[in-house]
């Protein structure tokens, strides 16, 4: 197999997800599968949590359409607004559950289930206070079924404290006219702040996977993935180079993986001896596999980046094995 080989511990990811649900309270668990599960592998990780989990949040309609040809039954929400009429029609098709953010969406998706995705201080997404009443104007009031934001800083007290005030403001205004409307604020790093900003729902995506947001930990999550690539070659070193790089040292032998940063591994970061081709890189040491990421947030740390872009590059062109 020339892939890299990506492991992922389904159990580990079940424990995730009842470790969410039991932090959840009596609120309802999405479960955040968006980018292919941050990596992990969107159907086949809703399979096996559909009982767990409440519902699922996607990107992109594409993405939620996998999951109802995977089999899933339960409530998907497509957090990206809907552009144009063909963008609706398949989001019907497949009973998905749109976002609405803007008097446009709402006129596009008039007399079909969704929620209103509210700007309380992301300002990526929603629309702001003063144009919610509008938007309640023109969706009948029973296609409401939600309402909700989204922390831009979840581990600041006094950002958090003002986007909750001016969400409560929004929920207010939604169940006014539906009172059965489902609110929910919090991803993973308001589940943590937990108390009133757990609201109806929550949406959790990275503790799913193992990791906490920025600003949090939380005792009893388990990563679920780990990534190896596999040695193509053996070379008695001749001098030279190790990969696209002077060699500094002698080596007797040196050992080439098949990864490189075409497989969503960083140039810059070294996996073995210097930095990294498209396909392949250089190492002294090893064997017929190479574990080449067990941690993403230690590889995020070398890189200067957060572990949701290493789960969701280093998997991009990896064989998948899970564990059940």
């Amino acid at each position: 197999m020339q892939r890299t080989v990506s492991k992922i511990s389904l159990p580990a990811i079940r424990r995730n997800a009842l470790r969410i649900k039991n932090l959840c309270k009596n609120s309802h668990f999405f479960a955040v599968v968006k980018a292919d599960a941050y990596g992990h592998g969107a159907e086949e990780v809703s399979r096996y949590i559909e009982d767990v989990a409440d519902g699922f949040c996607v990107a992109i309609i594409e993405e939620g359409i996998s999951l109802r040809v995977a089999g899933i039954s339960k409530p998907v929400l497509v957090l990206t607004p809907p552009l144009d009429e063909y963008d609706v029609s398949r989001a019907e098709a497949y009973n998905l559950t749109l976002t609405v953010n803007s008097v446009q969406t709402a006129k596009l998706v008039k007399g079909l289930p969704c929620h209103i995705k509210v700007n309380t201080g992301m300002n990526r997404l929603g629309c702001n206070i003063g144009e919610l009443p509008k938007l309640i104007e023109i969706i009948t009031p029973e296609y409401i079924q939600g309402v909700y934001s989204h922390l831009f800083a979840p581990q600041s007290d006094f950002a958090s404290a003002k986007q909750l005030e001016l969400f409560e403001k929004a929920v207010k205004a939604v169940k006014s006219v539906n009172p059965s409307a489902s609110a929910h604020l919090s991803a993973s790093g308001g589940l943590l702040r937990g108390g009133k900003y757990l609201f109806d729902c929550v949406r959790c995506g990275i503790l799913l996977y193992g990791y906490c947001p920025s600003g949090f930990t939380l005792k009893g999550i388990e990563p679920a993935l780990k990534v190896y690539a596999r040695r193509t070659q053996t070379t008695n070193f001749i001098g030279g180079g190790v990969g696209y790089a002077f060699a500094e040292r002698n080596y007797r032998t040196l050992n080439s993986y098949r990864c490189g940063y075409a497989d969503g591994f960083f140039r810059t970061v070294p996996l073995g001896e210097k930095n990294l081709c498209m396909d392949a890189f250089v190492s002294a040491s090893g064997g017929e596999t190479l574990c080449v990421m067990n941690d993403a947030d230690e590889y995020a740390n070398r890189i200067g980046t957060i572990s949701y872009e290493v789960l969701t590059s280093v998997t991009r062109r990896s064989e998948r094995i899970y564990e059940r």
